[in-house]
């Protein structure tokens, strides 16, 4: 671990506070008319989800973690377990389907996810940022709608329901985003 100073957190680093591992989601630098500057940063907690907005001076010094990122494909679900094979070793790894959080629809069979580890341990799971899915329900297309910019609404293969463009009917393939939960283009 590396010590680093309160003034030169970013958001997305990792850091051990309090016990516990936080990633610092926002910060925001404030130098007041009276006193020393200080970092504002909210952070989250990597292990249960807890958030924390906390001060740091110049003069603090906290522990920078590293991560480290292992691909790993995704095989089967088992009883609220998600199971990963590594991609190098063929060794299989069980982590909790929570990880994944409201994403989890998107983890698709043979899939390639990145598993965040410190340690042995395993913290988060990122999947594709974008993702081939087949609206299996959406209203059909009526004549002149096209041409405004509107959106109708779909249910996909994975029970997800987005917003699609008027052009997409059943049984066709569209790329989500699975951070917006949005329609990126047609596959």
């Amino acid at each position: 671990m590396a010590k680093i100073n309160g003034n030169e957190i970013k958001p997305g680093f990792v850091l051990e506070h309090d016990g516990g591992l936080w990633a610092a989601v926002k910060v925001n630098h404030v130098k007041p008319g009276k006193g020393g500057a200080f970092a504002q940063v909210e952070l989250k907690n990597l292990r249960d989800g807890r958030k924390l907005n906390e001060r740091f001076r110049s003069e603090d010094k906290v522990d920078q973690v590293q991560l480290e990122f292992k691909d790993q494909q995704f095989l089967y679900e088992t009883d609220g377990k998600l199971v990963f094979m590594d991609s190098e070793t063929f060794e299989q790894t069980e982590l909790d389907a929570d990880l994944l959080g409201d994403r989890r629809p998107f983890l698709q069979d043979g899939m390639m996810a990145a598993v965040e580890y410190y340690g042995d341990e395993a913290l988060t799971v990122r999947i594709p940022q974008k993702v081939v899915c087949k609206v299996v329900e959406t209203e059909p297309v009526l004549n002149g709608q096209t041409a405004a910019k509107s959106f109708k609404p779909a249910i996909l293969d994975n029970g997800v329901r987005v917003m699609i463009p008027p052009f997409v009917g059943v049984d066709e393939d569209i790329v989500v985003n699975t951070e917006l939960f949005a329609y990126s283009e047609r596959a």
